[in-house]
């Protein structure tokens, strides 16, 4: 056993040098000072506020139509994820929402989603919206504030290449690159690395453990011939306080959070003006594109000349999906995304009924034509809006399917 692992040690060895050489040579330019991102960010997100990139052309009348259960009056505090204040889409479900009960009032602070799991702990907000799932940290902060779960019901399905909206999740090669297709058990061996679990929320699963033998360091292990049959693959990705690594771990690494030991990772940065924001995004593929051994995730939006992306499924029985509106739109790409709402209901309570009355018209057909209009987020499916419905009714604890 010893002599078949220090057989394999000038290998590994080499592999790290190879990719730390590279490193030296792929150093991200741009300002890091944090206030001059942000005002960057700013900037950025104006020019997209009231753009609609795609036109409305999915079908939404198998969504029911929005029937009050009751007749509500008062205020509905709404806070997190600055994307809805953003675009119109805020606008668009309280307006709609208040034609069936105009009684009801809407006092919002939709900043940031970083802010909404605490305003719900903090007794500051009866709903946030959030761009992302709420993280490990963030759900356990609300257990041992109100000794419960929060509700977690989907409001939308994130956009295909839209920066900001939650776009699908995309595997990204150098053009030159002979691999045809990608599953996520294989991502998983490429980015990740030997764990013990994963993560469900705040629950560890042990049943996520995967070892070593499943790591994927060179391109032959891809079924690469010749000249890529012993090549490192060069990993780079988001920096990992970015909440994209933490998506992609849910749904390629089974909630595991242990990475490829030489993944080298990007940051935003602000361009020299101070207004505009140097994407992470851009510098990864600038990296691949500089790189035929490398690999990334990101948007297609970033794809160049350079860089291509390959069909990808859950499993090696396919079937292997190009990300497209189509595909995303119906769940069917693996890598699809989700926007949520998060409210909460103490144990023996009922839910706030303004917002179980909201919730139930965000996910009807009235509340998903508002984020058709809005052109950003995508409408959800009939069968993933009745899964949401199914979990509100239930205080949340319904089980989420991976389609839809």
């Amino acid at each position: 056993m010893t002599q078949h692992r220090f057989r394999w040690l000038p290998l590994t060895l080499a592999l790290v040098a190879s990719i730390a050489s590279h490193a030296r040579d792929t150093a991200p330019a741009g300002s890091q000072d944090p206030l001059e991102m942000q005002r960057a960010r700013a900037a950025w997100l104006a020019a997209k506020s009231n753009k609609v990139y795609y036109a409305p052309q999915f079908d939404l009348s198998a969504l029911p139509a929005y029937q009050p259960q009751q007749k509500l009056s008062g205020t509905i505090r709404h806070w997190g994820s600055n994307y809805l204040a953003d675009s119109n889409l805020a606008k668009c479900l309280e307006d709609g929402f208040r034609k069936f009960q105009p009684d009801v009032t809407f006092e919002d602070n939709l900043k940031s989603t970083f802010i909404g799991m605490a305003s719900l702990y903090m007794d500051r907000a009866d709903v946030a919206a959030m761009g992302r799932k709420a993280t490990w940290e963030e759900t356990q902060a609300f257990q041992r504030v109100l000794e419960s779960q929060p509700v977690e019901i989907a409001m939308a399905t994130g956009s295909l290449d839209i920066p900001g909206w939650t776009w699908a999740l995309t595997p990204v090669l150098h053009k030159d690159n002979p691999l045809a297709k990608l599953t996520l058990p294989q991502l998983d061996g490429i980015f990740g690395a030997q764990r013990d679990g994963g993560w469900k929320g705040n629950e560890w699963d042990p049943k996520e453990a995967r070892g070593p033998e499943k790591n994927i360091r060179t391109w032959g292990q891809l079924g690469l011939i010749g000249e890529w049959a012993n090549k490192p693959i060069h990993v780079y990705g988001y920096n990992l306080n970015y909440h994209f690594p933490r998506d992609f771990a849910e749904k390629v690494m089974g909630g595991g959070y242990k990475w490829n030991e030489t993944m080298r990772e990007f940051s935003n940065a602000a361009a020299p003006d101070g207004k505009t924001l140097i994407s992470a995004g851009d510098l990864l593929i600038k990296a691949v594109a500089d790189d035929k051994y490398g690999i990334t995730y990101t948007s297609i939006k970033y794809l160049n000349a350079q860089t291509k992306t390959v069909p990808l499924a859950r499993t090696a029985i396919g079937p292997f999906l190009m990300p497209t509106l189509q595909t995303v739109q119906s769940r069917a790409y693996p890598l699809t995304r989700e926007v949520y709402y998060y409210t909460y209901q103490r144990p023996g309570q009922e839910m706030n009924p303004r917002v179980k009355e909201y919730l139930r018209f965000v996910l009807s057909r009235e509340g998903q034509a508002c984020v058709q209009s809005d052109g950003k987020y995508l409408p959800m499916t009939a069968a993933f809006a009745a899964e949401q419905r199914a979990k509100l009714e239930a205080g949340g604890k319904a089980a989420k399917a991976d389609g839809g």
